[in-house]
């Protein structure tokens, strides 16, 4: 009895250890903060995955940068040093102009046609990361741009020397065919950016203008519609491939309900941030047409700019784009 009694505890201890030595604990980083619709997008597909392997892939999503810093996250994933990370699209432009066509003003100024860009671009985006050991999950678009001052934006000559949070290479751009001076800050250092003066304005989504407490340090909030930027979220070939075909699977479909959901999360989430920073007493109002005028000028040099660099892929990329929009 006592022989049969022992048999047993080993043998389920051996399917115990079996069963542990399958799962797989992957770790996924993010620069943004937990008050972020994009990270409780993130930790929502995180739950989604555990639940739908039963506990055979759980993810945990570090906000904040805490785990590694936003410039570092994607070549963090293709060394293997972590299994999953979201960047902001356009910083990667210096790898391809592709990445950066979201940031293109007049391109795209919809949800709608924010979404049909992504699918017009997705496949050379998704083959650019296969290059690198990467696979792309899921992409979501942050409200469309506006500008937040610390006074009225009347007229074009208040950019001059005008001291601007660019997050991007290809906002800084921007800012300086208007004549301002750019400056790339994180969005956690907003903040810190602008009570130390290092920045007197900013270009950024009516939902960061939230999360950042925008009314303590500005008072307007033009509503530009200047693009819909995306993040993108990604993984490991190398993790993937370590999972067995089920888990795969499951990965894959949460990623497509990841990339639904974080959409409509977005569009919620510019209406309410909206409401919040008119509450919190900034002036939300379109632009004039003086300004309006402006911004298509610097608009239109940074897409000739594009032009000049882009290959011929990206630019039947944004072709196909266009035929199927105007459709």
């Amino acid at each position: 009895m006592r022989k049969t009694l022992t048999s047993t505890l080993l043998l389920a201890t051996a399917c115990g250890l079996t069963a542990t030595a399958h799962a797989a604990e992957w770790t996924m980083a993010t620069p943004y903060g937990d008050a972020s619709f994009h990270t409780q997008n993130n930790k929502q597909f995180a739950e989604d995955v555990a639940e739908a392997t039963d506990g055979e892939l759980t993810i945990t999503v570090h906000s904040s940068g805490a785990l590694v810093a936003h410039g570092e996250i994607k070549p963090s994933v293709r060394r293997g040093t972590i299994d999953a990370g979201e960047v902001f699209l356009s910083i990667l432009s210096n790898d391809d102009p592709i990445f950066e066509v979201d940031t293109l003003p007049g391109v795209a100024g919809s949800y709608e046609d924010a979404y049909a860009l992504w699918e017009a671009t997705k496949p050379m985006i998704t083959e650019l990361f296969a290059y690198e050991g990467l696979i792309p999950l899921y992409a979501v678009a942050w409200p469309a741009q506006g500008i937040y001052t610390s006074e009225p934006l009347t007229d074009p000559e208040q950019f001059e020397g005008l001291r601007v949070r660019a997050p991007n290479i290809n906002t800084q751009r921007f800012i300086d065919n208007l004549g301002g001076s750019p400056t790339e800050t994180e969005e956690s250092d907003i903040p810190t950016a602008f009570s130390t003066g290092r920045v007197d304005a900013m270009i950024t989504s009516s939902s960061t203008g939230n999360s950042m407490a925008a009314w303590d340090y500005v008072t307007d909030y033009t509503n530009a519609n200047l693009w819909l930027p995306k993040n993108i979220v990604f993984i490991s070939q190398r993790s993937f491939d370590g999972l067995d075909e089920a888990t795969q699977k499951a990965l894959m479909e949460a990623a497509e309900r990841a990339e639904e959901r974080g959409w409509e999360m977005s569009r919620e989430d510019n209406e309410a941030s909206l409401a919040v920073l008119k509450e919190n007493g900034i002036s939300v109002s379109e632009p004039n047409e003086a300004i309006s005028e402006a911004l298509q000028a610097a608009g239109d040099e940074l897409f000739e700019d594009w032009q000049s660099r882009a290959d011929d892929e990206a630019k039947q990329a944004l072709e196909t784009y266009r035929e199927q929009r105007d459709s």
